[in-house]
């Protein structure tokens, strides 16, 4: 089916709706704006932003984003504000968009479906916001982050999982892409676990957040109200520097760390070597990957327990949009390449795209409305009927979406906050001892906890 989507003229641009100024965004209260969706609490130097939609799991609306992003513009002209700290009400961070609301518009025509991509160029202003902003900010990836949560915590600096913590992109299960600046993150993790994460919509759990770089630290949930209450106490001095200001965050969280209560993620050993050669992009499509995943599955070298991942992970994919998985793979290939600005202008125009195809409404309303078990009736129905053309529509033209700054990079510039890659590991680990690789990384990372665990799975994983 041919895409419908308007976004040569959309409304940002035209001025009717709320993006009528590149550098900052109009935000008028909307009729579905709701009192008490987000809390502001003021401790000391601690500015606080609580999702407060527990029975919706914090599902993240217009409304939310419309009271957030100015109140972070607002915190960071403050001097009293030392640290932003976003959380969530209940059991859940925060569990995605609110994408019923979404598809119900996208059903009565054009118009709707401009109103539906509106929103997500709103939530990507807010994502950026949190990118490229100025003020220590700390999220605390304490249960449920999906889809939207992930965007409201994976690009800041100090990302905190809990026992709790469900970090999971389930966008394909519901005729989507993954979004939120998916298209930075993932392809940058270690491996092939972004675009395995991608495609799939696997789960990490717990400490596997932390271990794999979704997360820079690890404690337990009852501690974060005591952590909360020690960042409040934290003064900078003027002169300070976002770096050193950091620095001492870092060790402030640290104090909080008791343990990990397992010494490698479930993910690791032969399964992780398999995922980053199927999901190898020398693999050309999604026809290559099931291709090789048969092979695992047919392998008499392979354990049981990996042809039993292989044919559980051929389901899964089968049973997803056809079109949003091809269009993710390829948003795995390309997205390594784009800044962060770049990387929401480009994500706006694909959930445009996504807003006019039929996949998002079926997806949404078989999975999420109707919670039917069986496939949703897809459109094309197979991956052998996707073609390369409907995959590069997603990609065709640009819409230069306004964002909140100009601030920009190409790779995070707050990345030494977490474990160290595994290149890193590797590279040191040439030429001398594991417990002097340990050592020197020990030395650099300041005693952070898990450092040891990860260079051990890392050189048991490589035979080093």
């Amino acid at each position: 089916m041919p895409l419908r989507a308007k976004i040569s003229n959309p409304a940002w641009m035209t001025g009717t709706r709320m993006y009528s100024a590149p550098a900052q965004i109009l935000l008028e209260p909307q009729p579905d704006d709701e009192a008490d969706d987000v809390i502001f609490t003021n401790n000391h130097g601690v500015r606080s932003i609580e999702l407060n939609r527990p029975k919706k799991l914090n599902s993240l609306n217009g409304s939310m984003a419309r009271k957030i992003i100015p109140r972070l513009q607002e915190w960071t002209k403050s001097e009293l504000a030392g640290v932003v700290v976003m959380k969530g009400a209940g059991r859940a961070f925060c569990a995605g968009g609110d994408v019923a609301a979404l598809a119900k518009w996208n059903r009565t025509g054009a118009e709707g479906q401009q109103k539906s991509a509106d929103y997500f160029g709103l939530e990507y202003k807010l994502d950026h916001l949190i990118a490229t902003y100025t003020k220590p900010y700390v999220a605390f990836m304490d249960g449920i982050t999906m889809g939207g949560g992930v965007g409201l915590s994976i690009h800041a600096p100090f990302r905190i999982a809990t026992e709790n913590t469900v970090f999971a992109m389930p966008e394909t299960t519901i005729g989507f892409f993954p979004d939120v600046g998916a298209s930075f993150f993932l392809p940058r993790m270690d491996g092939q676990l972004g675009t395995y994460l991608a495609l799939t919509s696997e789960q990490l759990r717990g400490v596997d957040a932390f271990y794999h770089g979704v997360a820079t630290h690890f404690i337990h949930s009852s501690s974060l109200a005591s952590l909360e209450s020690r960042l409040a106490e934290l003064q900078f001095p003027d002169y300070m520097d976002l770096k050193e200001r950091h620095k001492i965050i870092n060790s402030t969280i640290e104090e909080f760390s008791t343990g990990l209560p397992a010494d490698k993620p479930a993910i690791s050993g032969d399964l992780r070597t398999t995922i980053d050669k199927v999901f190898s992009p020398e693999q050309p499509d999604m026809n290559a990957i099931l291709t090789a995943l048969e092979t695992v599955k047919s392998d008499s070298g392979s354990s049981e327990p990996l042809k039993k991942w292989a044919e559980r992970t051929i389901d899964t994919i089968q049973t997803r949009s056809p079109i949003s998985v091809a269009v993710t793979l390829h948003q795995m290939r390309v997205g390594g390449s784009w800044s962060i600005a770049e990387t929401f202008q480009r994500e706006y125009d694909i959930a445009a795209h996504f807003m006019a195809h039929p996949d998002f409404v079926e997806g949404v309303t078989a999975r999420l409305i109707e919670r039917k078990k069986e496939r949703p009736s897809w459109q094309p129905n197979t991956l052998e009927d996707v073609r390369p053309a409907d995959v590069a529509r997603f990609f065709e033209g640009r819409s230069h979406l306004p964002l909140t700054s100009s601030a920009n990079y190409k790779e995070y510039p707050h990345a030494w906050i977490g474990l160290p890659r595994e290149e890193e590991i590797l590279q040191l680990s040439t030429g001398i001892s594991r417990e002097d690789v340990v050592g020197k990384l020990l030395e650099k990372y300041e005693g952070k906890q898990g450092v040891r665990e990860k260079v051990a799975e890392v050189l048991d994983r490589a035979g080093r």
